[in-house]
């Protein structure tokens, strides 16, 4: 969130983020926001009796503002599917994985596992199917020998903070198309972040 906001700033994109709405009031982002003159919300979830009652309140605070898009950052409860419906083609998440590899939940600690040698970020529209809706664009880092899940989730998140600010960007200038499930960016052909081409320099011993 802070990313993006000093990205919009800085780099004079025709919108503003409109409000930070959080269901913790602890949530770090929230003073943040404040400092920097961004109205910021708290709607507790537990000041009500099950999900479809929060996430219609949390509607009701986000729809206030009337913003264009409403962007997922570090909100870790599950939405139900009439709040997807609800922002449909607006409501963007990005995810610790390079989807549709490991949804969910202890990503880093799946990747680790699995052995693969790339790990990354994913952003993607919402959809009520978890994790799996339309990508917009993916990060990429290594995984090196002996990571562990912080250093690996340190690395993925360092690339979360490239990617998530130029897909907002795009969002901002009105380039992203989504339609029959894909996605489309006007005047960007590459939507991968990260590892640029590597040569491999090998040494063999005389042959006969």
């Amino acid at each position: 969130m802070q990313s993006i906001t000093q990205a919009c700033r800085d780099q004079g994109w025709p919108a503003e983020v409109a409000a930070v709405i959080a269901n913790r009031e602890q949530a770090s982002g929230l003073e943040w926001a404040a400092a920097m003159g961004i109205p910021t919300r708290v709607v507790p979830h537990r000041d009500h009796p099950d999900r479809a009652s929060f996430d219609a309140a949390l509607a009701r605070e986000i729809d206030a503002f009337e913003p264009d898009y409403v962007l997922l950052a570090g909100f870790m409860r599950i939405l139900t599917d009439d709040f997807v419906r609800h922002y449909a083609g607006r409501l963007v998440n990005i995810h610790p994985s390079l989807l549709p590899l490991f949804p969910g939940l202890a990503t880093h600690r799946q990747a680790l596992e699995a052995g693969v040698r790339v790990h990354g970020c994913t952003v993607h529209f919402v959809t009520p199917v978890l994790d799996h809706g339309p990508m917009i664009a993916q990060g990429v880092v290594p995984v090196c020998e002996g990571d562990t899940e912080d250093a690996l989730a340190e690395r993925v998140l360092s690339i979360e903070h490239v990617v998530y600010p130029a897909v907002a960007s795009w969002l901002a200038h009105g380039r992203v198309g989504l339609e029959d499930g894909k996605v489309t960016v006007d005047g960007v052909a590459d939507r991968a972040f990260g590892l640029a081409p590597r040569a491999a320099a090998v040494s063999r011993g005389d042959e006969a």
